[in-house]
């Protein structure tokens, strides 16, 4: 998606509905992520430190880093295709460039191209004050489009 298309295009979803995924959703509620912003093709989450996210050392573990950024991409795709979406993650890669100790985080994440079958974004943690901490590239499958591929091919 262009970030032209992107910047003019309305979200399909608000912040409230995608709070709601967060907050009802069993897998996600004990991180306590806060949906902070959402653009078309773009959502931030706000990641508020717990004692429980530390790893030895007393830094946040990156599991925590790569749900924030999974999480914000997830959105971003809803931001685009709408709350009933199926998009899931295929592949995220992830790269641990500063650490974040005792402190709230967000995540940024983007469409960077939205395809038939795939979608491609990035995402990146930074510490309150802009401190870049993790950087992520993220591929989400969208179900239903192999079928039709598989459908399409079966009739050649």
């Amino acid at each position: 998606m262009k970030s032209s298309q992107r910047g003019t295009a309305r979200p399909l979803v608000n912040k409230a509905d995608l709070q709601r995924l967060l907050d009802e959703g069993s897998f996600l509620r004990h991180y306590h992520f806060r949906v902070r912003a959402i653009a078309a093709g773009e959502c931030v989450v706000t990641v508020p430190f717990q004692r429980s996210f530390e790893r030895p050392g007393g830094i946040v573990s990156g599991l925590v880093f790569m749900g924030a950024a999974d999480v914000a991409m997830w959105f971003a795709i809803k931001t685009l295709l709408g709350i009933d979406d199926g998009c899931v993650t295929a592949e995220m890669k992830t790269n641990f460039l500063s650490a974040a100790k005792e402190q709230d985080f967000r995540c940024r994440a983007r469409v960077l191209k939205l395809g038939k079958r795939l979608v491609y974004g990035v995402a990146e943690c930074t510490s309150l004050d802009r401190k870049l901490l993790t950087h992520h590239t993220l591929t989400y499958i969208r179900p239903g489009a192999e079928r039709v591929q598989s459908r399409q091919r079966t009739d050649l």
